[in-house]
């Protein structure tokens, strides 16, 4: 199992920026992907950014150029910064791992953050 712990979340005028941390603990191997996914009130879960090991990263298009994410292995924590929000960037930041063990994909989220952007 897998427990993932984020924080950072906050209220925040539109274009200022916030940091996202999320830790995970437990039986986490080496080679996984963690990142970060949204929802919005109303709206389906969305995914926001990945980064893989190795440094590899994706982005959502609403979100390129403005968020990065980032991953400290020796801590296990995955990071996402965030530039530039946008009031349409308000949801609930959820944090995502996903590893293989053996042929079997593990899912892991975490239990959310908010962030609310006003205008």
């Amino acid at each position: 199992q897998v427990q993932l712990v984020e924080s950072g979340g906050a209220l925040v005028q539109a274009g200022g920026s916030l940091r996202l941390s999320c830790i995970a603990a437990g039986s986490i191997f080496s080679g996984k992907t963690m990142g970060w996914y949204r929802q919005a009130p109303g709206k389906q879960r969305e995914f926001v950014a990945t980064i893989r090991t190795g440094g590899i990263t994706n982005y959502a298009d609403s979100v390129k150029g403005r968020f990065t994410v980032s991953r400290d292995n020796a801590k296990n924590t995955v990071y996402l910064q965030m530039n530039s929000l946008k009031p349409e960037d308000t949801a609930v930041y959820y944090c995502n791992l996903e590893q293989y063990y053996g042929l079997e994909l593990q899912t892991y989220w975490g239990q959310g953050t908010q962030v609310t952007v006003s205008s």
